[in-house]
């Protein structure tokens, strides 16, 4: 394609400035409208199981086009899910059920669109990002974030000040709830592009999947004697 894929621009620096945020919440809603299709208006229903942004390309106008089938799976007219001893995918994108267990479903892509609208309104790559301070990926960087009301602090500077703060919000509350823990409390993509669009009130997300939590500096004053919480969690290795 013209313009290669959303990674190229969005994880690089100098190309980030042409995606203002007109253009990144047009190939939000693209990418969305893409697996609407795939989920619901196709023939066939097609589960993807690897959508990145190096698997969506951009034509001469920014148009998204969902690409790489390889690992892509169809569903029957009335299958709900599926399930695999064989994890594919890629790191940062997976859901937790298909990562645990290797159940999948729609809302296994759902929650790789969650992630994809987070990278695309911060510039910041979910597998790679670590908040110094408290130790928090991106997903719960996002979500501490929400809940403290400074979602400000994680729109990408690079696009000015040209964006709409509530359209924005709008987009990070979306993407809270396509990565909640449990499918069951994830949208269906069409109920995602009508919250987008702003038809529908947006209810208030749990906390996301894969949350590692705040893990401040303990002070090393011999008198302190406060109590820490130990918190176990998986590194997933994708490929």
């Amino acid at each position: 394609m013209p313009n290669n894929s959303l990674d190229s621009f969005i994880f690089n620096e100098s190309k980030r400035l042409v995606l203002g945020w007109k253009l990144r919440y047009k190939i939000i809603q693209g990418i969305g409208r893409g697996l609407l299709y795939l989920h619901q208006d196709s023939r066939l229903k097609i589960i993807h199981r690897d959508l990145k942004a190096s698997n969506i390309l951009l034509d001469d106008d920014f148009n998204p086009k969902i690409s790489d089938f390889g690992m892509a799976r169809i569903f029957g007219e009335h299958q709900l899910q599926d399930l695999t001893r064989r994890i594919v995918g890629t790191y940062g994108y997976i859901s937790p059920e298909y990562a645990m267990e290797g159940k999948y479903s729609e809302k296994s892509d759902v929650f790789s669109f969650g992630v994809l609208i987070l990278e695309i309104v911060s510039g910041r790559r979910n597998s790679s990002f670590v908040d110094e301070e408290w130790s928090m990926n991106l997903l719960g960087y996002a979500w501490t974030l929400w809940k403290e009301g400074s979602v400000s602090e994680l729109i990408d500077p690079l696009m000015g000040t040209t964006y709409t703060y509530d359209e924005v919000c709008r987009c990070i509350q979306v993407d809270l709830l396509c990565v909640q823990e449990l499918p069951a409390e994830r949208p269906t993509m069409s109920l995602v592009l009508r919250m987008l669009s702003g038809d529908v009130t947006i209810p208030s997300p749990k906390q996301a999947a894969f949350f590692i939590g705040r893990v401040p500096h303990l002070p090393t004053d011999d008198n302190y004697t406060g109590s820490g919480n130990q918190l176990t969690y998986t590194d997933l290795q994708g490929r």
